[in-house]
């Protein structure tokens, strides 16, 4: 419980900072003990642009455990390749409070490595 509560506590602080426009829409990442779930998000218009989990049929194939940081690094991958089509280069990273390493960190070097920005 006291995790959760410290990781909301920095979810709260983070969102305050961050928002996400349609030039540089927020990369939300969640996840859970199983699998990842990463969101391109404009706030502006609150929409989604792009989403993808290791639970999707692009991934699913290809992972055999979704929680774990080869998959985090299938994702950003996919993400990032997906952002890059729909014509999305920069965007704003937000962790959810995450801290970053692990999962987090593999995911959003995978993304880099592909070409988003941030």
């Amino acid at each position: 419980m006291k995790k959760l509560t410290g990781r909301l506590r920095r979810q709260k602080v983070l969102r305050k900072k961050i928002i996400g426009t349609s030039e540089k829409p927020r990369l939300c990442i969640s996840r859970s003990a199983k699998n990842l779930y990463a969101q391109l998000i404009d706030d502006m218009k609150g929409i989604t642009i792009i989403s993808l989990s290791t639970q999707g049929k692009e991934l699913k194939s290809k992972v055999v455990k979704g929680g774990n940081v080869k998959a985090a690094i299938l994702l950003g991958e996919e993400l990032a390749k997906k952002a890059i089509n729909k014509g999305v280069g920069k965007v704003v990273f937000d962790r959810a409070g995450y801290l970053y390493h692990g999962r987090i960190k593999a995911f959003a070097d995978a993304a880099r490595k592909n070409g988003l920005i941030f």
